[in-house]
């Protein structure tokens, strides 16, 4: 709003200017005549101002701004010139500040050529009766003084014309050319206003032109000249191109066009007017071939294309497309990020064309948004058209082309629409030897479509895939057990797991675990992983004591998280209740590995480390059962509960749970394991800092397992203040630990101690049946110490009132029970 408020209020200063120049001529008592006529040229100005100050394309045009700032300096001259009244130099003085506001309409004309034709028609006839404007001097001199002082006025008058003469330019037809050669910026801007005068009036025609070689001698200007002058160049160049084809071949020359690209990123105004310059010249083809080959034209004009101003946006993907005839031309553009006449050869070229724009697509380093921008213009279709019909290199531009653009989820639904999957996979069943170079990009383009749950339409995909691992080379074998391993973590692939595994998959996954290549292990082992989680019982069996220690070898001896994390994963999902499996885990050291494996991380935040810490978490809970005492000692022994403890704040949701979960088992011992506080000495006390306040009795973390001694409780407290729900069931199983049987009080206090209170009834609102059946329990507990049934009452008894009324129905009872230790409820009431 300032620009457009600036250049109404800049129209409206120069016309009050108009008014106050012309005001000041009428009372002037000096050379009548002069200024008669002087007021009538003035007051022309009048109309012109209006109909600029109309045209909101003027507001933010700085052109025409600085030429209209030009015309207010003029008059501001003549006002101070009728203000002195010189009687000397008065008439020549005031037929310069004529010639010059004409010279100024001159500039706004050639700046404003978007305007009316009338307009245009009153600026241009203005600015010939400005420039042509002559006094009789002699005549005026006579009736304004005594025909004493004619003489020396008129000698005057000569020395003052021949001093002008010498300080202006001379714009005679003659010496236009030479002071566009060689003139300063002013000069040059005058000497362009001229040129144009002469041009539009057809003073000068196409022979003179040529003869004074104005072409090149504007071209040479553009590139040294300042903004303005650079504009005038290049909208002399336009005119004199759109009248004359002679005039466009030679600005064919490279040099020239080469200037005129270098204009693209300047000034908006600059760039419109010469990107409509080049598509003059684009008419021919010589200027097409050239543009091409001009360092940074065609970045330049995507630029351009993609830019805010409609105009220069309009000229540049005309300017595009007519280059894009040029194949080496739709490749620039493709490499800088305007795909759509790639695409279009692709559809629509010559088989050659086509194998060119996709040898080229595959080697594209392209973003994300560039894949996505190929997709939505419809790349897709033709390439897979040219795997499907074409010959072999066809089909091998095309397939490389298509594995670049399967890097992005949107592009993977595309390439299952076109019905791709078949074609795949019937070429990798191909034993035809010419084909064989076509398998490595066809099972890389398989494992990118896996991800995407529609590929299950496909029903028997998998076991085609799972038919083919031992009839390939390692690179293809790696990516069918990434494809495999995809389609197997689908949501809804529960069908086709069970079908893997009936046909057999474990046992042919089994050789892949000794595989000295990393790569085809690793992804063996995210397969395996991923179907041990639906086999339980019959994976011992599966694996048998030589795998099983060959999978905690891989733990060991592995530099990749994600490989260990896979392999501790399966190991996990043995059954918890076989013995065997526990003491073989135990004989091969799997916890202390494990424990080495976590205690140097201070955080875990990538995704693999979080795999990482929620395999180890899984699999210590077979290592802290509640009903083997020894095997908890052992563990606790090993640092596990350290461990447990630090993943508790660091963790994901999930190991939170499961660490929450084995730290509950640990805890559940404690009571029966404390020691008496009495020693066995009575001279010497017993020491304070074994003394546990919860258990009251003498407490270690490594033989009692507790879990005030480890500092266990606080971060459990967290987990229940915390956004994240997943583990508040297996939090509250923590805290529960501490109110069972003769240690509830002491529990209760230390929980208050803590501000656990508040988070357990937070869960009341929002956590799930079982997690708010513990709360409940808990809160029954706790509110048996008055001192904080008293405290909470009011901040429960909402929460509370509101789950009775509205929670599940398996709750209710406990609710009333819990309102009614609050005295909220009468003890009789028939939510009991």
């Amino acid at each position: 709003m300032e620009e457009k408020r600036g250049f109404r209020e800049l129209v409206m200063e120069i016309k009050a200017l108009v008014i106050e120049v012309s005001s000041l001529a009428q009372n002037s008592e000096a050379q009548r005549e002069v200024v008669t006529e002087f007021v009538i040229l003035v007051g022309k100005l009048a109309p012109i101002l209006d109909g600029l100050m109309e045209n909101t394309k003027f507001f933010n045009h700085q052109p025409v701004r600085k030429a209209v700032e030009s015309l207010g300096s003029e008059l501001k001259r003549a006002k101070a010139l009728l203000k002195t009244q010189e009687t000397k130099s008065f008439v020549r003085q005031v037929e310069d500040v004529v010639h010059d506001l004409g010279r100024s309409l001159g500039l706004v004309l050639l700046a404003s050529l978007e305007v009316s034709a009338d307009l245009k028609h009153k600026i241009g006839g203005l600015h010939k009766d400005l420039i042509s404007t002559r006094f009789d001097v002699s005549s005026f001199a006579s009736t304004s003084y005594g025909s004493g002082l004619v003489s020396e006025l008129e000698m005057e008058v000569e020395v003052e014309e021949e001093i002008q003469e010498e300080k202006r330019v001379s714009f005679g037809i003659d010496d236009v050319s030479l002071q566009i050669k060689y003139g300063d910026d002013e000069q040059l801007k005058f000497a362009l206003l001229e040129l144009n005068d002469l041009i539009g009036d057809k003073r000068v025609g196409d022979e003179w032109i040529t003869n004074e070689g104005v072409i090149p001698i504007l071209f040479n200007r553009l590139s040294s000249s300042d903004s303005d002058n650079r504009l005038c160049i290049i909208r002399l160049l336009s005119s004199l191109a759109s009248d004359n084809a002679d005039n466009k071949e030679k600005m064919a020359d490279v040099g020239f066009l080469s200037a005129i690209v270098k204009s693209l990123v300047r000034d908006e105004e600059e760039r419109k007017e010469a990107v409509g310059l080049l598509l003059y010249l684009s008419d021919l083809q010589s200027v097409r071939r050239r543009l091409g080959r001009i360092q940074g034209c065609i970045v330049m004009l995507v630029a351009l294309l993609n830019g805010d101003d409609r105009v220069a946006s309009h000229y540049a993907g005309k300017l595009l497309n007519a280059l894009s005839s040029n194949t080496q031309n739709a490749l620039h553009m493709a490499e800088a990020g305007y795909f759509e006449p790639l695409v279009q050869y692709l559809k629509e070229g010559s088989d050659m064309s086509k194998i060119l724009m996709a040898t080229a697509l595959s080697r594209m380093e392209l973003t994300d948004q560039s894949r996505a921008s190929l997709g939505e213009n419809g790349a897709i279709e033709p390439l897979v058209r040219m795997f499907s019909v074409g010959k072999l290199e066809a089909k091998l531009s095309a397939l490389s082309a298509l594995k670049n653009l399967s890097n992005l989820t949107e592009n993977i639904q595309r390439l299952i629409s076109s019905g791709i999957v078949a074609s795949l996979l019937q070429l990798l069943f191909s034993v035809t030897s010419v084909l064989m170079t076509l398998r490595e990009p066809a099972s890389a383009i398989l494992a990118r479509i896996a991800q995407s749950e529609s590929i299950l339409v496909n029903s028997n995909v998998a076991q085609q895939m799972l038919s083919l691992l031992n009839l390939t080379s390692p690179v293809i074998q790696n990516h069918l057990l990434q494809a495999l391993n995809s389609i197997a973590s689908h949501s809804r692939a529960g069908k086709v797991r069970r079908r893997m595994k009936e046909n057999g998959a474990v046992q042919l996954l089994l050789p892949f675990l000794m595989e000295t290549n990393i790569q085809i292990r690793s992804s063996a082992l995210n397969l395996f992983y991923t179907l041990s989680k639906d086999l339980t019982e019959e994976l011992t069996d599966q694996l048998g004591e030589t795998y099983i220690r060959r999978i905690i070898n891989i733990i060991s001896t592995s530099t990749s998280d994600s490989e260990k994390a896979a392999a501790i994963g399966i190991l996990s999902h043995l059954p918890i209740s076989d013995k065997k499996v526990t003491e073989l885990l135990k004989r091969e050291n799997l916890v202390p590995i494990m424990v080495s494996i976590m205690n140097p991380r201070s955080e875990v935040v990538t995704q693999e480390t979080c795999w990482l810490a929620e395999s180890i978490t899984g699999l210590l809970i077979r290592f802290t059962s509640p009903s083997d005492k020894k095997l908890q000692l052992y563990s606790a022994e090993q640092g596990v509960i350290p461990l447990l403890v630090k993943l508790l704040s660091s963790g994901s949701p999930v190991a939170k749970c499961r660490a929450a979960t084995s730290l509950a088992q640990f805890s559940q011992n404690s009571s029966s394991l404390r020691k008496s506080r009495k020693s066995r000495w009575l001279c010497v006390p017993p020491s304070q800092d074994a003394v546990c306040e919860v258990h009251d009795g003498k407490c270690f973390v490594k033989s009692t397992f507790c879990l005030v001694k480890a500092g266990a409780i606080p971060p459990i407290i967290q987990i229940l203040e915390g956004d994240e729900r997943e583990a508040d069931e297996a939090a509250l199983s923590v805290l529960a630990t501490l109110l069972h049987d003769d240690i509830w009080e002491n529990g209760s206090n230390y929980i208050a101690k803590k501000s656990g209170i508040q988070p357990i009834i937070k869960v009341l609102e929002s956590g799930s049946i079982k997690a708010q059946e513990k709360a409940l329990w808990i809160l029954e507990k706790i509110f048996g110490v008055e001192e904080h049934r008293v405290t909470y009452a009011e901040s429960a008894q909402v929460v509370l009132i509101d789950l009775a009324q509205h929670g599940d129905s398996r709750l209710k009872s406990t609710t009333a029970k819990l309102l009614a230790q609050l005295e909220l409820l009468q003890a009789q009431s028939s939510y009991f």
